[in-house]
């Protein structure tokens, strides 16, 4: 069986209708901010994120990230042996629970409670017929200090968040992974986010099928995987023979001897593989293994 015209067909971008819903989630819940007089006071970044902003999303899983981060506010990382007085640094002026409050009303209060579901991480905000669901991550600036300097540390700036359940601490760099990707894509004469959405698409249709390898595997992780393959695997004659180069390189990196343990997430701040992660190399293996094996590749 040849694959390439279903190849074709799911690494195109969401359509134009989707895509339009999509925007509108993204303006909603920038007008829900701005219409809390607290919040819109306050130095706040809207960061669209996740494979929303990257445009690797396909559309059984087209909902909007969207991170509302708090920038006067942040969260530190200091070298051994420094702390805040070190960088002339204060207390801030609110807590992590008292921002995500703002955030929670400043939401409910524009689309109603019943529209709001808090969760451990995000809250989600239900579609209607004019937008998508989003999930929408308050935030603090999270600031990698390096050096000896009040202004020594990495730019741009990662967000960090606590979760409501056990406060654990999350720390993300999306404005290097929109960057990174787009330098990937350019790279691979515009193939990386056309496989990355192959392959999701793959796993979607596994799950479909019911293969229990394709269960619990992440977007991110897809993503993440595809951008550690080197550039060379892309761009081919054909997609079928990106999408058999990526999945070997996959399937190879996962193994017991593979390379995993030095690859980085799409952002290249994050080990992609390790306790950090609710995903595991194993399981990584599995699916790739599993995939190549679904598509009747040798």
């Amino acid at each position: 069986m040849s694959w390439e015209d279903t190849f074709k067909s799911w690494g195109a971008a969401p359509g134009t209708t989707e895509q339009q819903k999509m925007e509108n989630a993204e303006n909603a819940v920038r007008k829900a901010i701005n219409a809390e007089t607290v919040l819109k006071n306050m130095d706040i970044s809207i960061i669209p994120q996740g494979s929303y902003k990257s445009r690797t999303n396909v559309r059984q899983d087209s909902d909007v990230d969207i991170c509302i981060c708090l920038n006067s506010t942040f969260f530190p990382r200091y070298p051994i042996g420094k702390t805040k007085e070190d960088y002339g640094n204060i207390d801030g002026s609110i807590n992590f629970d008292e921002y995500r409050n703002l955030v929670q009303r400043a939401l409910q209060n524009y689309f109603g409670t019943e529209y709001v579901t808090p969760g451990n991480k995000a809250f989600d905000i239900h579609s209607n017929t004019s937008r998508v669901d989003a999930d929408v991550v308050p935030a603090f600036a999270y600031r990698y200090y390096h050096g000896e300097g009040e202004n020594d540390y990495q730019q741009p700036l990662g967000i960090a968040f606590l979760t409501n359940n056990e406060k654990k601490k999350i720390i993300n760099w999306p404005h290097h992974t929109y960057d990174n990707g787009k330098e990937k894509q350019q790279r691979t004469g515009q193939r990386y986010k056309k496989v990355v959405r192959i392959i999701k698409k793959l796993r979607n249709k596994m799950q479909e099928e019911s293969i229990s390898e394709s269960q619990d595997i992440a977007s991110f992780l897809i993503e993440s995987m595809v951008w550690n393959a080197p550039d060379s695997h892309f761009n081919r004659d054909t997609y079928t023979a990106d999408v058999r180069a990526v999945l070997a390189y996959c399937f190879n990196e996962t193994l017991p001897n593979g390379s995993h343990g030095k690859l980085g997430e799409v952002n290249d701040f994050k080990y992609l593989f390790g306790d950090h992660q609710p995903w595991s190399r194993e399981r990584a293996h599995k699916f790739f293994s599993s995939a190549w094996d679904y598509l009747g590749f040798e």
